[in-house]
């Protein structure tokens, strides 16, 4: 092989250079959140109609880890561990596969307006929640009537294109938005049958979404396929963004286009699904999240994943925080995650258009 000239030398060293200073500055901007986030917790752990000390909390916790009793008196101790950290637990697993699961949409249907709610995920658990609080089928029932429904609008969805013959992703679109609108009528017949005194008030109140009756049973119900979901997504992130280019120019890049959009479109499901089930419908996360991602480190959907898990899961648990502690009656998570995502994605506009001119 042919030695390289001083100059050629002297470039590729800068390169390398540049690339591992820019390997770390990600690696310390990825820690940053993880440390906010981390406060973040604590700081829940601690806000509430009873207030708890911040060294009451790192007592109870530093005990758990470590296996000693605590010095803290046992009903403190119970609102810790049975009733703020199981939430605290779900709002970020919840938040982060929102957030997830909206980037993974918008990266293969290269639209940014696109939300995991996009091909009737949200609208079919919900109708699946009022079919189980209607016919009386208790709380494990309603989860899993509502994890059935979002799947079951999935799969509808997902049959419109091979029924047309015509799999582009603008046909699935269109058949999300007619699956959704058959399954809100439908909601909205079921919601007509139920009583009013107390089934109706119910099935609202869930459709506005709400972590307060989170349990860890919930919790261990859904971190499985949640978590597999999202492990499976963050390996495949790089294909992502070849699907990001256009069919065509992914297919000549020898990708399986179909297998690929397949997959994320299955596994974006099973997030938003699993998160349904448990705490009902929650807008906004999964739109306005990875627009945010994309104005901090890109459109490189191989960091753009990790980073809207984070943000995702740390936006969900401040919302949820203030829900507790904003009124004497909780508010359901809904009406604060649009209260502040709308202004929130007007500001992110403006500020891409001002960026554009």
């Amino acid at each position: 092989m042919l030695n390289k000239k001083p100059g050629e030398q002297k470039m590729e060293a800068i390169t390398q250079k540049a690339d591992s200073f820019s390997k770390v500055k990600d690696y310390m901007f990825f820690l940053t959140l993880w440390l906010l986030l981390f406060v973040l917790s604590i700081t829940a752990l601690c806000l509430g109609r009873y207030g708890i000390p911040i060294s009451d909390v790192l007592d109870v916790l530093s005990s758990k880890l470590l296996g000693k009793p605590s010095n803290v008196n046992q009903t403190i101790e119970n609102i810790i561990l049975n009733l703020r950290l199981p939430r605290i637990i779900a709002s970020i697993v919840i938040g982060g596969s929102l957030a997830l699961a909206g980037a993974a949409y918008q990266g293969i249907f290269r639209n940014p307006l696109v939300s995991p709610d996009i091909l009737g995920v949200s609208s079919g658990a919900g109708l699946g929640a009022a079919l189980a609080i209607l016919f009386h089928l208790g709380t494990f029932g309603l989860q899993i009537s509502s994890l059935a429904g979002g799947i079951l609008a999935v799969m509808i969805t997902s049959a419109i294109p091979k029924f047309m013959k015509n799999s582009s992703t603008i046909i699935l679109v269109l058949g999300g938005i007619i699956v959704n609108g058959m399954m809100v009528s439908l909601l909205g017949l079921a919601k007509y049958m139920m009583d009013t005194e107390n089934k109706l008030a119910e099935i609202t109140y869930w459709l506005l979404g709400s972590l307060a009756k989170i349990s860890k049973g919930d919790i261990m119900m859904i971190s499985i396929p949640m978590v597999v979901s999202m492990l499976l997504l963050l390996a495949i992130r790089w294909r992502v963004n070849i699907l990001a280019l256009g069919e065509s120019e992914a297919k000549n890049l020898g990708v399986n286009t179909e297998f690929y959009r397949g997959l994320v479109i299955v596994l974006s499901t099973i997030l938003t699904a699993c998160a349904v089930s448990v705490s009902g419908t929650i807008g906004w996360i999964g739109l306005i999240v990875p627009h945010l991602g994309r104005m901090l480190i890109g459109p490189d959907n191989k960091r753009l994943f990790p980073l809207s898990i984070i943000i995702g899961g740390g936006f969900l648990l401040l919302i949820d925080t203030l829900s507790r502690i904003v009124s004497p009656a909780e508010l359901p998570i809904s009406i604060l995650t649009g209260l502040v995502g709308a202004p929130f994605y007007f500001w992110i506009l403006h500020k891409q258009r001002m960026n554009m001119t």
